[in-house]
């Protein structure tokens, strides 16, 4: 049976699903999902990230951590951690340009939340020879001092999308209809978590909501007030959702997301403000542009310093590359980044309070 026929079944037995439900099946299911069954990374798979891009973006993320770390007195031991690690190269890359840090190695432990088993083999021969351990989630992480990277991990989580009314709001639900997949609305009623959109928004505007985000958030941010350390949130997305979002990528374009579940890769934007508020009592930075932060960096001067001596071939993907992350036309407008830092100590570099 495919995952649709699968999930036909479950409408003709128990009716529409919400759009997270849906999601989570055809991302996760445990023998047909998206994540489950291959690694869908580069260009032989549908979609590509920073890391993957260049080495420069895991590099400076890295040394961003090193440096909070340095801030806050060098922990004598710490949980540098990675939610949705993908392939392993964004930690490989920071762990490698952190090496000259003294002390960082020797006091980190490595831990990647990461539900993939095909991803987290990847992982592990990505980063073969360091100690790593593997999480379902971010619940068991250990209780010490956490250091933290996040990039495209909460837009991969499953939302519910509602419809403004004219008295409240209207679920859009997954259903069928001519043995096919479609999008309709649900009753009308009440939406206690989205009280606070009725001020900015009108009836017909479609606002969506992460219910898994903010317990993920709330995890670490009370471990990073409790005990120290930082987090670096990247992901595309703006302060506050509005608009229908959700997406499929399959290939490296966009696709009809309920045409062959499991198939493609399924996204939506992320609510930066709903992290941020969730992840109180830690202290949030201000919503930053990629390109805006990784200049901050000094992603210029590294990849100046990389340039030195590279065939023509090669320096002309590797200018490609720097512009594909911190031009406004490309990444760098789309994707943020928000910090996320203790209470009494300052914003990660490059970023703000």
């Amino acid at each position: 049976m495919s995952l649709r026929d699968h999930l036909l079944a479950r409408i003709a037995s128990d009716g529409p699903m919400s759009l997270a439900d849906f999601m989570a099946e055809a991302l996760l299911h445990p023998t047909l999902g998206y994540y489950t069954t291959r690694d869908p990374l580069g260009a032989a798979g549908d979609f590509t990230t920073a890391p993957e891009i260049s080495q420069m973006f895991g590099e400076l993320l890295g040394l961003c951590l090193a440096q909070c770390w340095l801030d806050q007195g060098a922990p004598a031991q710490f949980t540098l951690a990675e939610l949705g690690p993908g392939r392993g190269t964004l930690m490989a890359d920071a762990l490698r340009a952190t090496q000259a840090v003294p002390g960082f190695h020797a006091a980190a432990q490595v831990h990647l939340v990461e539900a993939s088993p095909a991803l987290r083999a990847r992982q592990t021969a990505t980063l073969e020879g360091v100690a790593i351990t593997h999480h379902d989630s971010v619940e068991a992480l250990p209780e010490a001092p956490l250091f933290l990277l996040a990039n495209e991990f909460f837009d991969a989580l499953p939302i519910r999308q509602f419809q403004r009314t004219e008295t409240g709001w209207a679920e859009r639900l997954v259903g069928a209809q001519d043995d096919a997949l479609t999008l309709g609305l649900g009753a009308d009623a009440p939406q206690p978590a989205l009280a606070h959109r009725l001020a900015d928004t009108r009836p017909g505007d479609v606002v969506e909501y992460c219910p898994a985000a903010a317990p993920v958030l709330q995890e670490v941010g009370r471990r990073i007030a409790a005990h120290g350390g930082a987090a670096l949130i990247v992901d595309y997305g703006d302060w506050r959702s509005l608009g229908n979002t959700f997406q499929a990528l399959q290939g490296h374009r966009t696709v009809d997301p309920l045409a062959d579940p499991g198939a493609a890769d399924l996204t939506a934007h992320v609510d930066f403000e709903v992290l941020a508020q969730a992840a109180a009592p830690a202290a949030h930075s201000r919503l930053t542009p990629q390109g805006v932060f990784l200049e901050r960096l000094g992603i210029t001067q590294r990849a100046q310093a990389l340039a030195g001596g590279m065939p023509p071939r090669a320096l002309e993907a590797h200018v490609a590359a720097h512009r594909r992350l911190t031009h406004p036309d490309e990444m760098g407008s789309l994707f943020k980044v928000l910090g996320l830092y203790p209470p009494h100590a300052a914003p990660p570099p490059g970023l703000e309070p």
